[in-house]
């Protein structure tokens, strides 16, 4: 059985069950956002969603950190929680525009925000990492035993979506009955290929910019606590990429015995044939960050439950349309959670 979706300019094929491979046809984006660079980066600086209000709670964690969740709760019994990328947060577009959307169409809306990421840095001398998939089962176990939802969806985009992946798959059948369903976008699958990807020179630029941000925090949380946390590093190996920042502060800090240690245990690749929820993954084919092992083709053809599409543009977590609000992969997901 093969169903049949339009979302004004595109036409995309849904099979039954199972689904295993959607190709999209090539939707219109901006004319101005001509290849995957432009699609990744104008969406980023640009685009703003002022739509969404939160409500801000703080819950602790058993090793004595905290972690913030925003709520955008309208009394629904369905609600969709929103995991941010590297460096970003609930507040970053791609996750008030998932909330928007599904909060217009009856469910209430969850952003929660990864160690230091809330715009207040976190207590212990760690940060968050692409395998911290306790964090977020503590926010999903805190969520369906505060309001009792009957239905709940987890999307995530980039290191969100490889937490998304890696929870569905770690947990198979166990996961818990009132979480249907998961989506997850722009998702860097194998964590080794994808950092030495973002180190040629034609990707530099983005390298740069996460390590900026993750070098700012360092140098804070050395200030707050000096006898645990150095900025010598820094320094002495003069660090200027992701890869030497995860070798000299995630992998240490987080209990990995190095960079590629982190790399192996952190990829999502690893857990795909846990999956045993319908989870779909948006991969669009020309994203500046993925390699070829992000578009696990051989996979999603064994599995029941894991459906790969791959657009042809949409950059990384871009995926803006031509004339409108609503992105590519915000009507996919909740057409997907809703189907």
């Amino acid at each position: 059985m093969i169903k049949f979706y339009t979302i004004d300019h595109l036409l995309i094929f849904f099979p039954y069950k199972p689904m295993p491979i959607i190709k999209a046809q090539k939707f219109k984006s901006p004319s101005f956002q001509f290849n995957g660079h432009l699609q990744t980066i104008i969406p980023s600086f640009l685009r703003e969603i002022e739509e969404v209000n939160y409500t801000r709670e703080r819950i602790e964690t058993p090793d004595g950190d905290f972690l913030d969740i925003d709520w955008s709760a309208k009394g629904n019994r369905k609600a969709v929680l929103v995991s941010h990328g590297l460096e970003g947060s609930a507040n970053r577009h791609y996750v008030k525009g998932v909330i928007r959307l599904f909060n217009q169409n009856g469910w209430d809306g969850i952003g929660w925000n990864c160690r230091s990421c809330s715009g207040e840095m976190n207590r212990l001398p760690r940060f968050y990492h692409h395998a911290d998939t306790p964090d977020l089962s503590l926010v999903i176990h805190h969520i369906l035993d505060k309001k009792n939802y009957n239905e709940l969806v987890l999307v995530g985009f980039s290191m969100g979506g490889s937490l998304t992946l890696k929870y569905f798959g770690e947990r198979g059948e166990k996961v818990r009955p009132e979480i249907k369903k998961g989506i997850a976008v722009s998702v860097p699958c194998d964590l080794t290929d994808c950092s030495i990807e973002l180190e040629k020179k034609s990707k530099i630029f983005y390298n740069k910019r996460f390590f900026k941000k993750l070098s700012e925090k360092v140098k804070a949380k050395a200030e707050l606590m000096p006898e645990l946390i150095s900025v010598e590093p820094l320094e002495k190996y003069k660090i200027k990429s992701l890869r030497k920042f995860d070798q000299n502060y995630t992998a240490p800090l987080h209990g990995f015995k190095s960079a590629e240690d982190f790399y192996d245990k952190a990829s999502s690749i690893h857990h795909l044939s846990g999956i045993r929820k319908p989870v779909l993954l948006i991969n669009a084919l020309n994203d500046p960050f993925l390699v070829d092992k992000c578009y696990p083709e051989d996979l999603a053809k064994k599995s029941d439950f894991l459906n790969l599409e791959l657009p042809q543009n949409g950059g990384h977590v871009g995926f803006e349309l031509k004339g409108k609000k609503e992105t590519y992969t915000e009507l996919r997901a909740l057409e997907f959670a809703e189907y």
